[in-house]
């Protein structure tokens, strides 16, 4: 389990500085309806990231063949998620010149004001559905389906990954439910830093994550 573990930390880490779902977080923390949107988009990042993560495992676990068989296909597709993360991460770099006007937030989020909490749960777990997230999840899952442990432990994995990929959230929903006039600069401080910079450390993440992930697919 401990080797499981080592494996799917630096995947949750990565999940947690998404750029895209951060600045979605702050987005709704700084509209009117800052706490019950805080929460809807929490709770639907928690539910869609776990389940995203539980299904990738489930499907793992699926992969026909012996368990020397299995973990051998779990290595060639980590190495192919591996890839394709890295080809992802090279896209983004490579088109981020194309942004006219940086500052700007995601283009998805345009035409969005102050939703109420349902649309809001709806978008936390849409977001699971980006390139990234499923890779990232499919990733973990393989992670965790490939440690053939019991199911208890695969549970406790699986919510392990589920805390650390969504506590950047949490920590954004939480605080600026307790404290708002706290938070507030602050939120709107790092939006603007991540207006400039989020496109390059999206990239730069996801190539590293990427490496990572063929490396945990090479080594076996």
């Amino acid at each position: 389990m401990g080797k499981a573990l080592l494996q799917l930390l630096p995947l949750a880490l990565a999940s947690a500085l998404s750029t895209v779902t951060i600045s979605a977080t702050i987005f709704f923390l700084l509209s009117k309806t800052r706490t019950r949107s805080g929460l809807a988009f929490l709770t639907g990042t928690v539910i869609g990231t776990f389940a995203a993560v539980t299904l990738a495992a489930v499907a793992g676990q699926a992969l026909p063949g012996r368990p020397r068989h299995h973990h051998d296909a779990v290595g060639k597709l980590e190495v192919v998620l591996g890839i394709a993360m890295v080809v992802l991460g090279l896209v983004s770099l490579a088109r981020r010149h194309r942004v006219v006007n940086s500052a700007r937030r995601p283009g998805w989020l345009h035409g969005i004001s102050d939703v109420g909490p349902v649309p809001v749960f709806g978008i936390g777990l849409a977001l699971n559905l980006r390139p990234k997230a499923v890779l990232l999840a499919a990733a973990a899952g393989l992670v965790v389906s490939d440690a053939n442990l019991a199911v208890d432990k695969n549970l406790a994995l699986l919510l392990l990954y589920t805390v650390v990929a969504t506590s950047t959230v949490g920590f954004l929903v939480v605080g600026t439910t307790l404290s708002a006039r706290r938070m507030e600069p602050r939120l709107v401080s790092v939006n603007a830093w991540m207006s400039t910079h989020s496109r390059v450390i999206s990239a730069t993440i996801m190539i590293m994550v990427g490496v990572f992930v063929a490396a945990l697919g090479l080594t076996g």
